[in-house]
């Protein structure tokens, strides 16, 4: 049974880091395409970044380049999502997911309707 569980959430001011982690079971996390997404109160969800499949090739919105960093830890069966220079519209609540798609393995999309499955979310507020 596939599940996605996220944490690290929390309250950060303006700024700071955070680091979230998306821990994965029924499936290993090296073969598969993950993406982090995140939505805001009242927004659109929004496609954050990915990693792909093997070869591990990143792919950030235009919104976090530069300042957010994803990676996967395969003994952990972990995907993570280093978060710095924290602002207030990166504010909202924060989903992994993986898809069933078998993308090449230097390609990944942030296209929400090709992930089928989603963990509950956690939480990221900036404010001072």
């Amino acid at each position: 049974q596939v599940q996605l569980v996220e944490s690290g959430g929390g309250l950060v001011q303006p700024g700071g880091s955070l680091r979230l982690s998306c821990a994965a079971s029924g499936f290993t996390v090296e073969y598969y395409t993950i993406g982090w997404f995140r939505q805001a109160p009242g927004k659109e969800r929004e496609g954050v970044s990915c990693i792909s499949r093997n070869d591990g090739t990143t792919y950030y919105a235009d919104s976090v380049n530069g300042r957010f960093t994803i990676s996967r830890d395969s003994p952990k069966n972990t995907v993570y999502l280093q978060m710095n220079s924290l602002k207030p519209e990166d504010t909202a609540v924060y989903y992994c997911a993986v898809t069933r798609v078998y993308y090449s393995r230097s390609y990944c999309t942030v296209e929400g309707a090709e992930y089928d499955y989603w963990g509950q979310g956690t939480q990221v507020t900036v404010s001072s």
